[in-house]
């Protein structure tokens, strides 16, 4: 369709083919694609608002490395990508990330369009066992940052566990 990137197939040799089109929901309920951060570099993560360790600690460093940029922190948008659209709601997501970094920018989408972006950047997730309530369990996801060129080419993956400062070295790079 004329004015929509296809989705990125050039890649280094070796490399998996991660990143694609996806439309999601942000904090203020407006629908966002790929498309609006044509140009820009992409910090994109995924997690959900109830996990008690993984996501919050993930947040942090975004945060942290945001700010370790300096001067280059307006160059990446991070990404915080639901995976329990069930219970992150629009509200719930963007007050989750306004706690961490006011660059941050959360996402939603119904489960297709959640199963569709995880599918994209190769996110495993899966609902754990229910607690005392339909309401009470964990999601288990894979916790990598996966950092995305200006055209929407991964450039770097960022594994869980890496410091902000080598996590901003790596995006310095690309920049």
């Amino acid at each position: 369709m004329l004015g929509e990137r296809p989705a990125p197939q050039a890649q280094k040799e070796g490399v998996a083919l991660i990143g694609g089109p996806f439309a999601l929901v942000d904090g203020a309920g407006a629908t966002i694609t790929e498309r609006d951060f044509a140009g820009r570099h992409m910090l994109v993560s995924f997690g959900f608002t109830s996990c008690p360790d993984v996501c919050p600690t993930l947040l942090i460093t975004v945060g942290q490395t945001l700010d370790a940029l300096g001067d280059d922190a307006a160059a990446p948008q991070a990404l915080f990508i639901t995976v329990d659209p069930a219970r992150d709601t629009v509200r719930s997501l963007a007050d989750f990330v306004g706690h961490f970094h006011p660059r941050l920018l959360a996402l939603t989408g119904s489960a297709a369009q959640i199963a569709a972006a995880a599918e994209a950047y190769k996110v495993y997730y899966g609902k754990g066992e229910e607690g005392e309530s339909p309401d009470d369990y964990l999601v288990d996801h894979t916790n990598n940052m996966y950092l995305m060129g200006p055209d929407g080419v991964s450039l770097d993956l960022c594994r869980h566990g890496m410091r902000p400062a080598e996590i901003a070295q790596a995006i310095g790079q690309h920049l």
